[in-house]
């Protein structure tokens, strides 16, 4: 489910998960020069990304840079469906294109 809802919004890649708690999808359209989101400014990297996704979608994701992939960002799903979906929902409303502006070229 995180996966399929992950792929509906554009600019996300992702890998099929292989047996882990957790997804690492590649973000990196939504961080970096000219990335932006309404009411909170510029999103030059992964870190201001993940904070943006605390604080306006109330979703805790961590920066893929810990992981050794930087320009994605990790979702546990170790948590109940209800919560995956809701948590799915505030994230594709966050990235809207009516209140995120993606980063240039991407």
């Amino acid at each position: 489910m995180i996966a399929a809802k992950l792929r509906a919004i554009p600019g996300v890649n992702l890998v099929e998960p292989q047996g882990a708690f957790y997804v690492l999808p590649e973000m990196s359209a939504f961080f970096g020069p000219g990335a932006k989101a309404g009411g909170f400014g510029d999103v030059p990297d992964s870190d201001a990304f993940c904070i943006y996704l605390i604080e306006v979608a109330e979703v805790a994701v961590v920066p893929g840079e810990a992981f050794g992939t930087p320009n994605c960002i990790r979702i546990s799903y170790a948590a109940s469906m209800e919560t995956l979906e809701e948590a799915m929902r505030r994230i594709a409303k966050a990235l809207d294109p009516a209140v995120y502006t993606r980063r240039t070229g991407a």
